[in-house]
């Protein structure tokens, strides 16, 4: 989930601030861990949930030559876009060329994963999670 995303969901926060001045947000990962763990512990039902953090691990990496690189073509794109005087929008790349996409058009549209696709079977590979789960029956 992304940052500051659900800040409505948590408790009011204190005035905290981080070193540049910015409100600390809290961490709304935790929330539905929360509520899935109650959901099954009020089924009697046994679950394991592992949460971690991943902005440390993301944050903490080293760009490599390729990571460096595209971050500097999509910074060039958007200052020539800001300059050209448009706004509202996002910078994409798509078939080796950057394009300008209005927020409102990917706001529209929901992205939709087949799961028969090859993008779905790297998700199963990366996490070694089954392609099927065996179906719980949940009481009441």
């Amino acid at each position: 989930m992304a940052e500051g995303a659900g800040q409505d969901l948590l408790q009011a926060s204190s005035d905290e601030r981080d070193a540049s001045g910015n409100v600390k947000l809290k961490d709304i990962g935790l929330f539905p861990r929360e509520k899935i763990e109650a959901y099954f512990t009020s089924h009697k039902m046994p679950v394991v949930m592992r949460y971690f953090d991943p902005s440390y691990q993301v944050r903490s990496r080293p760009a490599n030559c390729e990571d460096s690189l595209l971050s500097n073509l999509f910074a060039h794109n958007a200052v020539h876009a800001a300059m050209a005087g448009k706004t509202g929008l996002v910078i994409g790349f798509l078939h080796e060329r950057f394009i300008h996409i209005p927020i409102e058009l990917l706001a529209t549209q929901t992205k939709r994963l087949d799961p028969a696709g090859g993008w779905w079977s790297s998700v199963l590979a990366a996490t070694g999670q089954p392609e099927r789960f065996e179906k719980i029956d949940c009481p009441g």
